[in-house]
């Protein structure tokens, strides 16, 4: 796509972002930061580790908690609702062994959603954490198409009770942001990987993985952990361990 086009594509989506889009809700920053002195940085890698083993059969918090935390909402309705993160079921047909695990946004270095979103609303911070520009977000769901998780909603009704730090918006698309807003202000949690502990499961463990002595690092130097769809070498930022 030429610069001129995706420019025209950009300036019509920002016209329509702000109508479709609450007053006085804050843009998701290019440059985000988590202080105004502290730029968004690529010496972190934020990411997620999931322990499938810990995952218990039935259990809803980690959904519950980032739908309340960010504000999503539904009309009861699975095939057209938003679902930042969802609990996937897989089973072992040789075996019957059958596990839970969440999925979200998996926050791939190389990102499809980025490659093939025509107005540059789907963006990589320099820390690894993948989002949306509703602003400038035209609905074109190219991006959802592109992921190989089925991890974006399209958002079909209008939006109310929008939190101030994350505005959504009727015809754009959305998913996992890492809680971009905790990490910002520098809190040390995700709001599922928070809900998970008060449960006393702790299946989800939040952290740099550029640090190496952080929590996240160190568990997967220990025991390891891998990647959804490896074989497409997105390097994602979201890993998994228990899986069979």
């Amino acid at each position: 796509m030429s610069v001129s086009r995706r420019r025209f594509l950009a300036a019509g989506a920002t016209a329509a972002g702000a109508a479709a889009l609450a007053p006085g809700l804050r843009l998701v920053d290019l440059a985000t930061a988590r202080s105004p002195e502290e730029a968004a940085s690529s010496l972190n890698r934020w990411g997620l580790l999931i322990d499938a083993d810990k995952c218990a059969d039935g259990c809803r918090a980690c959904v519950d908690a980032c739908h309340t935390e960010n504000g999503v909402s539904g009309h009861d309705r699975p095939e057209t609702d938003p679902q930042w993160i969802r609990t996937v079921s897989v089973s072992d047909p040789q075996t019957g062994h059958s596990q839970q695990l969440p999925v979200m946004c998996q926050h791939c270095e190389e990102p499809p959603c980025v490659d093939v979103c025509p107005t540059g609303a789907s963006f990589r911070r320099d820390d690894g954490i993948v989002l949306v520009d509703k602003h400038i977000c035209i609905g074109c769901r190219y991006c959802m198409m592109a992921c190989p998780y089925k991890a974006r909603s399209f958002i079909h009704e209008q939006v109310t009770d929008q939190k101030p730090d994350m505005p959504r918006g009727k015809g754009t698309v959305e998913s996992c942001t890492l809680c971009v807003h905790r990490v910002d202000r520098g809190d040390t949690q995700t709001a599922c990987a928070e809900a998970c502990a008060k449960e006393g499961h702790r299946a989800i463990l939040f952290g740099d993985l550029n640090d190496a002595d952080s929590e996240i690092s160190r568990e997967l130097k220990a025991h390891g952990g891998i990647q959804l769809r490896a074989d497409l070498h997105l390097n994602t930022g979201v890993r998994y361990r228990g899986l069979s």
